[in-house]
C-alpha cells in the first residue's frame, strides 16, 4: 500500500533482459534504507527489491507487468518516481494506491499557468476506468487531484514543488506514463457493472 507521495527520483543504472523478465537497477539515496523482499514503487509500479549494491538496487519486472505499465519503454539515465510503501499508523497524505497500475495513458498537452502547469493526458475508455472530477488519480505514482474530467482524458495541476520533485519535469506531448484509478471508484464501477449484467 501507498500514498502517491514520491520520496525520490531514482535513475535507471542498468536494464537487462532475462526471458521475458526485465531487471532494473536503480540509483537513489533511499538505497540504504532499503532491504531484500521490500516493495517500492517506480513509476507507480510496485516492485520487490531483489539485489542491494551500495547506493543501487535491483528489482524485477516480469511480462504482465512490462504489458500493461510505461517500464517497458524505460532506457538507462531515465528518472524513475519512486515511493516505499506505507508504514501502518502513517498521515496518509496523498490517497490510498495499490501499486497496481490500471492501463497507460499519453500526454496530450502542457500548459505553463502563471506558477503552475496543467498536464492533460488521455487514455483509452474502452477498459471501463473513470475520473471524476476534483477525484483522486495517480500519474507514475504521484497523488493527483482530478480537474477536467472527460470520458477518455483528463487533466492535473501541478505545483512547482511537484514538478521539481517527480519526473513530471521529464515530460513532453507524447510520454507515456502509468495511470492508476482510485480505487473506491474502481469498486464503485464493478457493482453498477454486476448490477447491471
Amino acid at each position: 500500500m501507498f500514498t502517491g507521495i514520491i520520496e525520490d527520483i531514482g535513475v535507471v543504472t542498468n536494464l537487462k533482459e532475462e526471458q521475458d523478465n526485465l531487471h532494473i537497477t536503480v540509483k537513489s539515496t533511499l538505497t540504504n534504507e532499503l532491504k531484500i523482499d521490500q516493495s517500492v514503487a517506480h513509476n507507480g509500479v510496485c516492485l520487490t527489491v531483489v539485489h542491494i549494491n551500495n547506493d543501487e538496487y535491483t528489482v524485477t519486472a516480469i511480462k504482465e507487468t512490462l504489458d500493461k505499465t510505461n517500464l517497458k519503454s524505460l532506457k538507462v539515465k531515465d528518472r524513475v518516481n519512486l515511493e516505499r510503501a506505507m508504514r501502518l499508523g502513517d498521515r496518509l497524505d496523498g490517497h490510498i494506491v495499490q501499486g497496481h497500475v490500471d492501463q497507460t495513458a499519453v500526454c496530450t498537452g502542457i500548459d505553463q499557468e502563471n506558477g503552475s502547469w496543467v498536464f492533460t493526458f488521455k487514455y483509452d475508455s474502452k477498459l471501463n476506468n473513470i475520473t471524476i472530477e476534483k477525484g483522486s488519480v495517480t500519474v507514475n505514482g504521484t497523488s493527483l487531484t482530478v480537474v477536467n474530467s472527460k470520458k477518455d482524458s483528463f487533466s492535473v495541476a501541478i505545483i512547482p514543488y511537484t514538478y521539481e520533485h517527480t519526473n513530471f519535469n521529464t515530460f513532453k506531448v507524447g510520454t507515456e506514463v502509468n495511470l492508476e484509478f482510485d480505487v473506491l471508484g474502481k469498486y464503485v464501477s464493478r457493482l453498477l457493472e454486476l448490477k447491471n449484467l
